[in-house]
Formats: C-alpha cells, structure tokens, sequence
C-alpha cells in the first residue's frame, strides 16, 4: 500500500468529527475511503485461498470435492456467525471489534503458511472466515452510518474496494506464493498488520460518535419507512432478495473457484497465466460494483437489480461456447455486469427493514458466503463427476433467475 496514501486517509479519520446522535445528510469521505481500503486488504487475503487452490491440489493430492471442501470450511465458518455478530452489536456496539477480527484473519494466515496438513489447511480456512464474518456486518453498519443520504454511494465504495482487493489476490499469489510455495503465504500477513491499524483508527471514530450518541439520546429522529408494506409482503420481498443472491453467487462462485481450473483444462494455460486471467475478471468485477450504488441512489434499486443479475445471461450462455479469447472478455463482461447487483440487493434489504442495519448485513452477508461454500462443494462434486466444462455449461443458466427481480416492490417515495 503506499504510505502517503494510508498517511492521508488515517489523518482524514483523526481529524473526521464525530457524527451527531441524530441521521446525518453528509458523507464522511475518510472513514468510507479507509472502510473500503481495509474492504480491499481483507478480500485480497481471503482470495489467497482459491489463488492457491491449484498449489493446494499438487501438494496434498486433493480431489475437487476436498478442494470445494476448504471452500465449505471458510464460507460455512463465516456464513454462521456474520448474522450472530450482526444481530449482536445492533444492540451493544463494539468500536474496535473490526481490528480484533483482523487479528483472527491474521492468525488464519500464519497458520496456512505453515500448514503441513490438509485438516491444518481447513482450520486456517475456518479462521480465516471467522476473521471475516465479523468484518463485513460491522463494516457495512459503518459504511451506512458514514453515508449520509448517499447509502447506494457508500456501500458501492465499501464493495468495490472489496472487489479490487479480490482482484488482487490471485495476482499475488500468481506473483508470491506460486514460485515460492505455501509457506509465502506469511508475507500476506503483513497486509493484515496493516489492515489492523486503518480498523483501530476507525473504531476510534466511530467510539466518539457513540459517545456524541450517548451524550444527546433525545436527538435521534425516527426511522423513515421507504416501503410501505406489510410484514408478509416485506418477508416475501426478502425471499425474492434471498434468490437472486444464490443466483449470482453460485455463478460468481464458478468463476472465482473453477475459472483457474476450466482455463487449464480447456485451453492448456499455465497455473499462472490462469491467476492473471483470473485477475482480469475480478479487475471487471471490481470495476462493475462501483456503479451499482450510486445508480440505485438515481434511477431505484429494483431497476438496477434487474438489470445486473438478467443482463449477464447472454454472456454466460455464450461463453462456454468461446475460445480463450472470447472467454476472458466475456467473464469480464458478466462480471462487471453482476457485480452491480450486491450494493443494490443490500440497502434494498436495508430500506425493507430499517433500524437493523447489522443483521441485515449480517444475515445477507452470511448467506452470501453460506451459498458460496455450498456452491463451492456441489460444482466440486459435479467436476469429479463429469468435467470442469459441464459445470461451465450449466451455471450459464443461473442468471436467468434474475426474472424473479420483477416481484419485488416499488418504492414508496425517493430520498
């Protein structure tokens, strides 16, 4: 990271004044910059696992079901808990809780590099995750008490830099760990060190506005209803939110896990010319999510939704049917196009039930990384069974669920 960079933004959060107790219309542009760059570092390390899955698979003669298996450990591990510390600090906040789950992810990382077991891999994934599942709802409940009215604005920052950082990932690997081996995973650590700094600088800010919080209690306004809908109504809307978050994640999950895979097999790439090509779709990832937010903030969130999960259909369809080059342009295309979709999915979640801006995080959060880890090992399965390109074929058709999008409801009124 560079220094001058880091320097400026930790100093924009130092000098940041505590929001008041009562919703705020402005946007506090350091603590989103330094939430999004800390989003960046976490991802990067938590796509060191499926970098390095070809590296894993050679040195403990894994079959794809073992592989999607590490998946299940640190999605699962995740998956459960996010929604438990969302739920849990709703009702009793914890400033510095980012920096101490940096601190497990860091202890995750150690553990990998020195792993000199399968087991051993999968219990580093499990911290790894759990590092995370207390990163993402807390993080996001800061991103939305940072945003202002800009709550499109401030999740799609928050994501992309989370993007970026899972764009960088396989890179890294490409460029540390692959010609050195497993034990290079260490140097990642130092970006944890890093990350625990930025989140201790973060939960400072954020300890002064429950103090401000604490100091003025009558101050705060009540909780504006952007959808007027009834309990049933507002639970069928979250039902249809729930399937379009496994279509798009069991799709992006065949990319961002197999991707590596179906480029070697088909088109006899090498291990790290299919991590480059790998980062070139997740770079397009990146690069989509940031204009889902502020797109939601303009044109409605349904429309964007629709569009960004619908829209890729064409390009997956096709592109199992393309050759390496047609293949890497259009998972660019389908990624920067889906990746759209989880900022909008989520303060649409967040509208639907105000006031619970963690759970919420934390309940989509933690399906998000359940369905992952159960996609992960079912498309495992599936390559044992038949081929890594069979499973190419079929997830093309999940973006089609994306239809569903038509049920959910309009919006009350614009903010």
């Amino acid at each position: 990271m560079n220094e001058i960079a880091e320097d400026a933004v930790l100093h924009e959060i130092e000098s940041a004044q505590p929001a008041p107790a009562a919703p705020v219309n402005t946007t506090t542009m350091g603590v989103l910059v330094a939430l999004s760059m800390s989003h960046m570092m976490n991802d990067t390390i938590q796509a060191v696992m499926p970098a390095i899955y070809p590296l894993l698979k050679e040195n403990y003669t894994l079959t794809f079901t073992e592989i999607g298996l590490i998946s299940v450990a640190f999605m699962m591990s995740s998956s459960v808990l996010q929604p438990l510390v969302g739920l849990y600090t709703d009702r009793n906040p914890k400033p510095y809780s980012l920096a101490m789950g940096m601190g497990i992810t860091l202890c995750g990382l150690v553990l990998l590099s020195f792993a000199g077991s399968y087991r051993v891999v999968l219990v580093a994934a499990a911290l790894i995750g759990a590092g995370s599942a207390i990163f993402h709802p807390e993080a996001s409940r800061l991103a939305h008490l940072a945003a202002g009215r800009r709550h499109g604005f401030a999740q799609s920052l928050f994501q992309v830099g989370g993007n970026f950082g899972s764009s960088l990932g396989p890179l890294l690997a490409a460029w540390i760990i692959v010609p050195r081996g497993q034990g290079a995973v260490l140097w990642f650590s130092l970006i944890a060190c890093v990350a625990i700094i930025v989140l201790s600088m973060v939960g400072r800010w954020y300890a002064a506005h429950l103090d401000a919080r604490r100091r003025t209690p009558a101050s705060a306004g009540p909780t504006k209803r952007k959808y007027d809908l009834s309990r049933r109504a507002t639970a069928f809307a979250l039902g249809i939110l729930v399937v379009l978050i496994m279509s798009k994640f069991f799709y992006m999950i065949s990319l961002t896990n197999y991707y590596t895979f179906y480029l070697i097999d088909t088109f006899g790439v090498s291990v790290q010319t299919s991590q480059i090509y790998l980062f070139v779709f997740l770079f397009a990832v990146a690069a989509g999510t940031i204009a889902g937010g502020p797109l939601g903030d303009h044109f409605g969130r349904k429309a964007i939704i629709w569009v960004s999960i619908l829209g890729v259909a064409p390009f997956s369809l096709a592109l199992p049917h393309m050759g390496l080059t047609g293949t890497v342009v259009l998972s660019m295309f389908a990624g920067a196009i889906l990746a759209s979709a989880f900022s909008a999915i989520l303060v649409f979640a967040q509208e639907l039930v105000p006031g619970r801006v963690g759970l919420v995080a934390g309940l989509f959060f933690g399906f998000a990384f359940g369905i992952s880890g159960i996609a992960s090992a079912a498309l495992g399965k599936v390559a044992d069974w038949t081929s890594i390109g069979y499973v190419f074929q079929v997830c093309a058709y999940l973006p089609l669920l994306g239809i569903f999008a038509a049920l959910l409801p309009g919006r009350k009124h614009r903010v």
